[in-house]
């Protein structure tokens, strides 16, 4: 069984059990979160669709912990000015691992 969920502006395919990254929650590590906005959900050959979401459909989830990816650098450059510029940026996400899936 999996489903198809929206959190923060993005789609994700999940099933019981599994962990995923997710843009930062608000939320306590150890909290259960529930994400109503599923967009599908299949068991077999039974396959849910909604228009745009499932009516009823929830996917729930524990919250492991808050962390950030890895660095990723940034760097504006100009040819023969002179100008040089560098910075990075360091994501933050949570980390949830699914508990359930309904339709």
């Amino acid at each position: 069984m999996f489903a198809v969920f929206e959190s923060g502006g993005k789609q994700h395919r999940v099933s019981n059990g599994e962990r995923i990254r997710l843009e930062r929650l608000n939320a306590e590590p150890g909290a259960q979160v529930e994400f109503d906005r599923v967009m599908l959900v299949a068991d077999g050959d039974n396959v849910n669709v909604g228009k745009p979401f499932v009516d009823g459909g929830k996917v729930t989830a524990e919250v492991i912990g808050h962390d950030r990816f890895r660095k990723i650098s940034v760097v504006k450059f100009k040819r023969r000015k002179g100008y040089l510029r560098r910075g990075g940026h360091r994501q933050h996400y949570t980390e949830v691992k699914i508990t359930g899936i309904s339709a």
